[in-house]
């Protein structure tokens, strides 16, 4: 199989992506089992064995659910690709894997309004492009293709499972995503010494991400939305988000012990590290809190290893991240925004890195960024501080009040009326 595999990467027949129809083949079962809490079917409902010992790896290495969820997924979706191209897993060459990041970053993605009748069937660029942005918020509804993060996570989770089957000796033995092409010579020969070192190289077929400066709510709108949520949970929610700068899965996840109000600590679990961590919160979402628990009084386990948050209506359950996304929509949608749960934190980090009084490595330890670097963007102006700025600008300038450099010559660099006149001949002055 694998000197197969290996003579197949120099072969290069054209596939016809147009025709190309990509089914909805297979599926991901969520399993009640903490050894194998996802597993991957085909269309005739067997277990997917590569996938299943790529996610025991990827397991045992500390990924937590969600990464193996999300793994899962960007793998499910490589293996429809390959049912309906009628290729086999293990003899992947680089001709499929270039045709699948083709195809990623044209095609229309299943579910969107508007599809083409087959699912997955390529689209034109602009049926794949994002929509008008939202008036109140500025940003871009979700395009009808896969968003370039999306590909560019695909790309690392297929590469990193090719190279894992590799290592193994249960795949190809090339990898069919390779590094990018790199130059020759010394590695890091001109490097500046000033500049954090990148790192290996990026995967060939992977898509180049624009770094943003991130979106968040502005300070009028948020207490808009703060008036417009509905009930005592939901507002001690979206205070501990606004003040904590905790993810929402983690906010979540916490427990009746984890919040301290004598403190005004609550502890979370960290998304990457799986480590616990204090985070200072504001005294109003302890308020709300004790509202919100004075409301369930009786009604709910309260017990210190029970979960904090609940959904309000009978049968009483642990509150998912789906349904607490749910709630936030739906205050969002009466401003008529499409604002998100992470939009939260990227007001707490704004907050937060406007206050001199804030060192930047405090807000860093409070986000749990790994680098110095990822926290430094929140110092870069929103677009729509930008925007303010630079009209307010030319207000001034169409008022005469400022006048911009350059405008002007200097004293003694003035063009001499007789070289005007040559370059553009003598005025004239018989019009009418």
């Amino acid at each position: 199989m694998g000197l197969r595999s290996f003579v197949m990467v120099g072969q290069d027949e054209p596939r016809d992506l147009s025709a190309l129809v990509v089914p909805q083949a297979g599926w991901l079962e969520h399993a009640e089992d903490p050894w194998e809490p996802y597993r991957l079917r085909d269309p005739v409902g067997t277990p997917v064995g590569p996938v299943a010992a790529f996610l025991r790896d990827l397991q045992a290495s500390g990924r937590p659910e969600t990464t193996l969820r999300a793994y899962a997924i960007a793998l499910l979706r490589w293996y429809r690709f390959l049912w309906a191209a009628g290729a086999a897993w293990d003899q992947a060459t680089r001709a499929e894997a270039r045709d699948f990041s083709r195809w990623i970053q044209i095609t229309i993605k299943p579910g969107r309004a508007g599809d083409a009748a087959d699912p997955g069937s390529p689209a034109d660029a602009a049926g794949v492009r994002a929509g008008v942005p939202n008036p109140v918020t500025g940003k871009a509804p979700p395009g009808r293709g896969y968003a370039s993060a999306t590909a560019a996570h695909s790309e690392s989770v297929l590469r990193g499972f090719y190279d894992f089957h590799r290592e193994a000796g249960t795949g190809p033995m090339v990898n069919p995503f390779p590094l990018a092409r790199g130059r020759r010579g010394r590695a890091h020969a001109h490097h500046n010494p000033m500049e954090p070192y990148r790192g290996e190289r990026s995967g060939r077929y992977r898509p180049r991400l624009a770094r943003r400066a991130p979106h968040h709510i502005p300070e009028e709108k948020f207490n808009q939305l703060f008036a417009a949520l509905g009930s005592h949970r939901d507002r001690a929610l979206v205070a501990f988000w606004v003040s904590t700068g905790a993810r929402a899965s983690e906010l979540l996840g916490v427990t009746c012990r984890d919040a301290d109000p004598g403190q005004q600590l609550i502890t979370v679990i960290r998304k990457g590290t799986r480590h616990l961590q204090q985070l200072p919160a504001s005294p109003d979402a302890f308020v709300w809190l004790r509202l919100y628990q004075a409301q369930l009084h009786g009604l709910v386990p309260a017990g210190p290893d029970d979960p904090l948050w609940w959904t309000l209506r009978r049968p009483f359950r642990q509150l998912s991240y789906h349904a607490a996304y749910r709630m936030f929509t739906r205050a969002s949608d009466t401003l008529g925004a499409n604002w998100s749960l992470h939009d939260l934190r990227h007001l707490a980090a704004y907050r937060m890195t406007r206050d001199p009084a804030v060192p930047l490595a405090d807000v860093q330890w409070v986000l749990g960024h790994a680098q110095l670097a990822t926290t430094q963007l929140y110092l870069s102006a929103p677009a729509s501080e930008v925007i303010a700025s630079v009209l307010a600008h030319h207000a001034r300038m169409a008022a005469g009040k400022e006048r911009s450099p350059g405008t002007e010559p200097p004293p003694g660099l003035q063009y001499r009326p007789e070289s005007l006149e040559v370059l553009f001949g003598r005025p004239r002055h018989d019009h009418p």
